[in-house]
């Protein structure tokens, strides 16, 4: 899918419904983070002195806070924050990267991917953009060695059946597009959206954007998401929000299907059932550390 593409797609339908890939529709964020990205930024920033810290700061942002989801970049550069503000590896004298080229592209660049990102290492020749690169690729390499045979979630298949006959659904990720592409063909339910939008696009908040386009009212847009992200990119467009509550997401979709699927196409998902919701999902999605408190 490229922008054109994500741009020019055929409306078929009067509602629009962005679904999330990783931990929201798959059971996937917890094997691609523990097994795939940390392993890597241990070894390719050169943490090993410094492991189990480095492992629990990026679970911490990747999985289990308000950062949950957010792009491999930015979610890198928190993580050598982290710490460097941890007392016990600033006790060790390790040194943390500081990354600084990498923070520059990450102001001026919204098309956090692999593509955008050697291109700008063929531009520059930045040794640090070059270290990002590869510890990138390494991650996408093992996420397609090790990665396989996770189901979508339950509910998931249903509700995405019981959609393609109301509504356009697409699904709108962070992911790179050659995972998510494998991940819904492999389990046979890439036939039930309309578009696939990987991170090589932009944001989902872009993403969002060009698949309404004056396609779609905004009350009959929605997405579905477990991160904090998803509900930003809803917010940036004025479409509605719903939230796969982390560690609770076969609940979360057997009540999509079974209730909230048909309140939101009969114009019955009201505010009021929106904020509720919400509030229940942030209590899922702390801001400090537990190392802090």
């Amino acid at each position: 899918m490229t922008k054109k593409a994500l741009m020019n797609f055929e409306k078929r339908h009067e509602f629009l419904v962005a679904i999330d890939s990783d931990g929201c529709a798959f059971d996937t964020m917890e094997i691609k983070h523990k097994e795939c990205f940390i392993p890597n930024i241990i070894n390719y920033w050169n943490l090993q002195a410094v492991s189990k810290y480095a492992r629990a700061a990026a679970e911490f942002v990747n999985l289990y806070s308000k950062w949950r989801g957010i792009n491999r970049f930015p979610g890198l550069v928190m993580v050598f924050d982290l710490l460097k503000e941890w007392p016990e590896v600033q006790a060790r004298k390790t040194a943390i990267p500081v990354a600084q080229s990498l923070r520059d592209w990450l102001a001026r660049e919204t098309k956090l991917g692999n593509p955008a990102l050697k291109a700008e290492v063929e531009r520059t020749g930045d040794p640090i953009l070059k270290q990002a690169l590869e510890w990138s690729e390494a991650v996408n390499a093992d996420i397609a060695r090790l990665v396989h045979d996770v189901p979508p979630f339950a509910f998931v298949r249903e509700s995405l059946e019981k959609l393609q006959k109301v509504a356009d659904v697409m699904v709108c990720s962070a992911t790179p597009l050659e995972a998510l592409r494998r991940e819904w063909e492999e389990h046979d339910i890439a036939r039930y959206t309309r578009v696939i939008a990987g991170q090589e696009i932009g944001s989902k908040n872009e993403q969002l954007a060009m698949a309404i386009d004056g396609r779609y009212k905004a009350e009959n847009v929605l997405m579905i998401g477990d991160a904090l992200g998803d509900l930003k990119a809803a917010r940036g467009n004025s479409a509605r929000f719903f939230s796969i509550n982390p560690g609770h997401e076969e609940r979360s979709w057997e009540n999509f299907y079974k209730r909230y699927l048909d309140e939101f196409i009969y114009g019955k998902y009201d505010d009021q059932t929106e904020a509720r919701l919400i509030a229940e999902f942030e209590e899922f999605l702390p801001a400090v550390p537990p190392w802090k408190k």
